[in-house]
């Protein structure tokens, strides 16, 4: 494992995918039951991509007692079927929602809402449930969330907002395999604001592959603005990026 650290931020990059999971889940999970030690329950948001297979994993083995967590989920497209496998609610309810006995799990869509009134409920979750930890990862664009360059903002007085997808973002849920082609990606979701995600008190951010090679590069080395939203997390307190050898392969 080598380890870097720009401003905040540290980086730590694995020989392994499986290492890397490995060691972002077993790290958010001990946080979680230090947390709870401490103050009874955890406030949770976490990511939707196949990027956090191996960290959802993991901790779908700890031996957190998930009875006292609180689970919110990042983002979601606007215009899928209930049922829809790239559903990212239903994603998360595959692969951890459903399989941890969770004090509550809050899903950000919900039956006969609007998006304006989606974001008016979930927005007072958040309120009334201030985030303790945050797993999440970077897109090929730098996204964190849903928060593409062009609708980033650090200073973003919303909580979660509509926005429309860049096609950098939208082409990367093609080469995820999570849909056929561009045009099948819808043109909308419902999103986290970057604020929601830096207030957090721990940010747990795994990126794996060659294809995000250039976004931990420039998290890592660029200027900290909107143009490539994950460098915000360089100003954050308590936040660790876990790379593979494939995604960090560019800052050596």
């Amino acid at each position: 494992m080598k380890e870097i650290k720009k401003d905040n931020l540290t980086v730590k990059i694995f020989d392994s995918r499986d290492e890397m999971g490995k060691a972002a889940g077993e790290a958010a999970a001990n946080k979680i039951k230090e947390l709870i030690a401490k103050k009874g329950e955890v406030n949770m948001i976490f990511a939707a991509a196949p990027s956090q297979n191996e960290t959802l994993k993991t901790l779908c083995e700890s031996d957190v007692d998930w009875t006292k967590v609180n689970a919110f989920h990042m983002d979601e497209y606007v215009g899928l079927s209930k049922d829809a496998p790239q559903g990212f609610g239903n994603f998360l309810k595959d692969r951890i929602f459903s399989l941890l006995p969770f004090k509550s799990v809050n899903y950000i869509n919900a039956e006969n809402e609007t998006a304006e009134e989606t974001c008016a409920r979930y927005a007072k979750l958040i309120k009334e449930n201030p985030i303790d930890i945050v797993c999440l990862g970077i897109g090929e664009n730098g996204h964190i969330a849903f928060n593409d360059p062009h609708v980033a903002d650090f200073n973003d007085s919303e909580i979660i907002k509509k926005v429309e997808l860049d096609n950098v973002c939208r082409q990367q849920q093609v080469n995820d395999g999570c849909f056929e082609n561009l045009e099948s990606v819808p043109l909308y979701a419902l999103t986290l604001t970057v604020p929601t995600l830096f207030n957090a008190d721990y940010l747990f951010c795994t990126v794996p592959a060659s294809t995000k090679a250039d976004a931990v590069y420039k998290t890592v080395n660029n200027e900290i603005n909107e143009e490539l939203p994950a460098t915000i997390m360089r100003k954050h307190k308590n936040a660790i990026m876990y790379c593979d050898k494939d995604s960090g392969a560019k800052l050596f």
